[in-house]
């Protein structure tokens, strides 16, 4: 094979290839060797982690890679061989993609954040070599293996003569392709990659670890929630302090919740490009410290705007938890931990009332349900700011800055570096391309649309129950709060389910190619749920039935509830793979909207329509939306390539 030349640095072989054809590779075994002892002495400067060169992570033999002369040495990088088996000749982005190079037709080097190489540096030409080149092919063999001609012949006008293939040169291109690259003119950039059992890969935590982080931003998730419906406890509180109405009063839970449809705005970007570690801290610090104007506010505007301002800054752990979690888990491990995420956000406002009511009851001070849910956001403050950093791109970023001291090449980078967007596409990608997902793609109207009737009903039950249980029943706000446990119990047996659903989709995908219509099993499973759930509150909505009745419809649709978002999330995901952050924005947003409507009409709701057909109305609604994931699993791939551009995004493209 013959030797590679980048546009100013000289090019060494290591390893057991023949380099007779090329004057940059010394043929000398004593000239080999010392090189090699170079190596080792610079190896600790050069090299991202402490391994001899010539050796793996942990310590086995090596391909053959080649090593590059720079200002500060010579260090190994990948060639073309050793990519074999890395990275794949048809590249796939992830979900956690960065946004900024998650166009496939501008990334060249998509697996850079997921792969694992033995150097940790990978010559962009390299890849172009891999990728372009037939791969685990001898000398003498095709593509396929078979026999080829040693020659070729050309007809001219003095006869028949012999001319040379491809196939019977050496090397696959007659110009090597650091040469065409620089008749390109371009540079030779070395990506950045994590190297074999790199340590600080989050990929490669322990398991037990990687639960505990979970654990942790799944609590954060239900701490954020919390915050919303903590008011809910205190609302006669909020109308006697301020003497405002009871639909001023809402407005504190509801407006909370627009701030969570503003928040990722900001946030998804910028975890993109400081990492989510600086992001988690800036947020949550300030959502903390605005805690204390909620609970000293003189008037309600003051109290308005700080929870406005709480919502937008407690929102970074809606939008950065799943990406956490996404951060630390491989793609075929992620379901379960997904299914912690996914009950978080709607079992999180369940403990609002639940708590706050007792401490109305007890106290009568509403300053209290903020001070608690101060300390309550500053104890997951701390525990998420001691996790380390979890973005692969950030973090190989700062490795790329490392490198690029230690060795003076200024062409070790990441992708992301490269392909630095411009102000007007980070702005497109970031507020347009959502607004234009919404307005242009039914698919995932449709699928908002069940994820924001759900999440509405989950906030009409705050405002419902002390309608059914405080007239019909007189019990107290705290009281109240206990009504709220069975749609927790739900949830606790919904997320018992998704083991077994995440069971079924490993045997689809071990028999066929997976659809993002496989992933609403649990959707059709959880549906009926919650419309069973609200026929049985409005029937049990009388004043001689007993308490049990009405409180039980929670538990049906808890259980429907966190099977439904589990399922359309991922559906979602895998229907719009390749933009899937604007899309998850998309339902965040129209989420956000719901939620934040819902509680503004629902009290006024139960009392113009009655106890039983407020209900029931909602039950009728419900019932109507169960066609959705049974017409989509049925007719979801003949809709996505029919209805605006959602085939050209999708995971089965």
């Amino acid at each position: 094979m013959t030797g590679e030349t980048g546009e100013r640095l000289t090019v060494h072989r290591t390893g057991s290839e023949s380099s007779s054809t090329s004057t940059m590779i010394d043929t000398n075994n004593n000239n080999d060797a010392q090189k090699e002892d170079k190596l080792e002495k610079n190896n600790e400067k050069s090299l991202p982690q402490n391994k001899e060169v010539g050796q793996d992570a942990q310590g086995g033999p090596i391909e053959p890679t080649r090593t590059v002369q720079s200002a500060g040495g010579l260090y190994p990088v990948e060639t073309a061989e050793t990519l074999d088996g890395r990275i794949s000749q048809n590249p796939v982005t992830d979900v956690n993609f960065p946004f900024l190079t998650e166009q496939t037709g501008r990334a060249e080097f998509p697996e850079e954040y997921t792969a694992e190489t033995q150097t940790g540096l990978v010559p962009a030409t390299s890849i172009r070599s891999f990728r372009r080149v037939p791969q685990n092919k001898e000398v003498g063999q095709d593509a396929e293996g078979g026999p080829i001609e040693p020659v070729g012949t050309v007809q001219s006008a003095g006869g028949l003569y012999p001319v040379e293939t491809a196939e019977t040169l050496e090397v696959p291109t007659a110009v090597p392709i650091e040469e065409e690259e620089k008749e390109k003119g371009e540079e030779a950039v070395e990506y950045v990659t994590f190297t074999i059992g790199d340590r600080e890969n989050p990929m490669n935590w322990g398991n037990l670890y990687k639960w505990y982080v979970t654990i942790v931003v799944s609590v954060l998730v239900i701490a954020v929630a919390f915050g919303s419906s903590c008011v809910t406890g205190g609302l006669p509180l909020i109308e006697e302090k301020y003497n405002v109405s009871l639909e001023v009063a809402i407005l504190t839970c509801s407006i909370m919740v627009i701030g969570f449809a503003v928040g990722p705005l900001a946030w998804s970007p910028l975890s993109e490009q400081w990492g989510r570690r600086p992001v988690y801290f800036i947020s949550l610090s300030l959502y903390t410290i605005f805690n204390i104007p909620c609970a000293l506010s003189p008037n309600i505007g003051g109290l308005l705007v700080s929870r406005f301002l709480c919502g937008v800054f407690a929102s970074s752990g809606l939008v950065l938890a799943g990406g956490t979690i996404a951060d630390i888990w491989p793609m075929a491990k992620r379901g379960n931990a997904i299914a912690y995420f996914a009950a978080a956000p709607y079992c999180g406002p369940v403990f609002g009332p639940l708590v706050c009511g007792w401490i109305e009851i007890g106290s009568g001070r509403l300053d209290l349900i903020f001070w608690v849910n101060m300390a309550f956001a500053g104890v997951m403050f701390i525990l998420v700011i001691l996790i380390p950093e979890t973005y692969a791109p950030v973090i190989l970023k700062t490795r790329a800055k490392k490198l690029r001291k230690q060795t003076g090449n200024p062409m070790i980078m990441t992708e992301q570096e490269r392909y630095k967007a411009p102000l007007s596409e980070i702005i497109q990608t970031v507020l347009v391309r959502p607004v234009m997902l919404i307005m242009t793609e039914p698919v995932l109207n449709l699928m908002n649309l069940y994820i924001v009737m759900i999440y509405s009903l989950l906030y009409a039950f705050f405002f419902a129950y002390p309608v059914i249980f405080g007239e019909l029943h007189d019990y107290n706000d705290g009281i109240i709060g206990l009504m709220f446990i069975p749609i927790l119990i739900g949830a606790m047996f919904a997320l018992g389910t998704t083991p077994y659903l995440e069971k079924i989709y490993g045997r689809t995908f071990a028999r066929r190619k997976t659809t993002p219509e496989d992933r609403l099993i649990g959707a059709m499973i959880g549906a009926p749920f919650v419309p069973i759930a609200l026929f049985i509150l409005g029937a049990t909505s009388f004043k001689h039935i007993i308490w049990v009745g009405p409180a039980s419809s929670g538990i049906a649709f808890g259980y429907g509830m966190v099977l439904i978002y589990f399922s359309v999330n991922n559906y979602i995901i895998d229907a719009y793979e390749k933009c899937a952050a604007s899309a998850l924005a998309a339902k965040v947003f129209t989420r956000s909207a719901g939620g934040a409507a819902f509680p503004l009409f629902t009290t006024q709701m139960y009392h113009r329509l009655g106890k039983q057909w407020a209900s029931w109305l909602l039950a009728f609604i419900s019932l109507a939306m169960v066609l959705i994931p049974f017409g989509f699993y049925r007719y979801g791939a003949q809709l996505r390539a029919r209805l605006g551009n959602s085939a050209k995004y999708s995971a089965d493209n």
